[in-house]
């Protein structure tokens, strides 16, 4: 297994370490290398996708801000993660009342938390607040044997209560599916879902394919237009 570790590849500050185990430290590692790599993930800037055909994003990794447009709904959101600033428009409006703009950024940081959870999970093994357990051997569809390792989470996210269960490859090290629990004492998931038809998007792999739903347009890049963070 020793061969298989991911180099550089260090905790963010916050990761329970104490709690986790080495050999799901190993395997975390590993995923990271077969993705492209620690340092090719850290020099990502830009990341844009379609969630399931309902959400359009646009992600600066390096600064925080995302714009998320909605079509169905006609809202646009132009903010920053990290400082939780920025403007919101909501069925072609801008909400312009301090209260109301404070919980519509929320609503967005939380679309932002979940749709980003669902295209780049593997290169968060190791984040803050995660619990990090080796879950033993099981098998994907069709009968590959996989390697399963355990999320939990300590007060950290808008649902710390849920616990992820993810299934490596270990012929190539990536995540080919992962199951969720809404509550961490569960025992069956409330789903299970492939991760499949990784791509080469600029020095990264990422996987488009959910089973019945798919992450679209998927596209990294070192330049955008910035007015795209700052005009709706």
């Amino acid at each position: 297994m020793a061969n298989r570790a991911g180099g550089n590849n260090p905790a963010a500050e916050g990761f329970d370490r104490e709690g986790s185990d080495s050999l799901a430290i190993v395997w975390a590692d590993a995923v990271m290398k077969a993705q492209g790599g620690r340092e090719a993930w850290d020099n990502t800037r830009y990341i844009g996708w379609n969630f399931f055909g309902n959400r359009k994003l646009l992600w600066d990794k390096h600064t925080g801000r995302v714009r998320i447009e909605v079509p169905k709904e006609n809202n646009t959101y132009l903010i920053n993660v990290n400082d939780e600033q920025g403007r919101v428009q909501v069925g072609g409006r801008e909400i312009t009342d301090e209260q109301e703009r404070k919980e519509w950024i929320d609503k967005g940081r939380q679309i932002w938390v979940n749709d980003s959870y669902w295209l780049v999970m593997p290169y968060k093994l190791k984040d803050s607040g995660v619990t990090l357990t080796y879950a033993g051997k099981d098998t994907l569809a069709g009968g590959k044997e996989a390697e399963v390792l355990e999320l939990r989470f300590k007060e950290v996210g808008y649902t710390p209560q849920n616990k992820y269960r993810v299934y490596i490859d270990p012929a190539d090290s990536l995540v080919k599916a992962w199951a969720y629990y809404e509550n961490a004492a569960m025992d069956t998931p409330n789903f299970m879902s492939p991760w499949q038809d990784y791509q080469q998007h600029g020095n990264i792999l990422l996987s488009e394919n959910r089973g019945e739903r798919q992450i679209t347009d998927i596209n990294v890049s070192e330049n955008v237009d910035e007015t795209l963070f700052e005009e709706f």
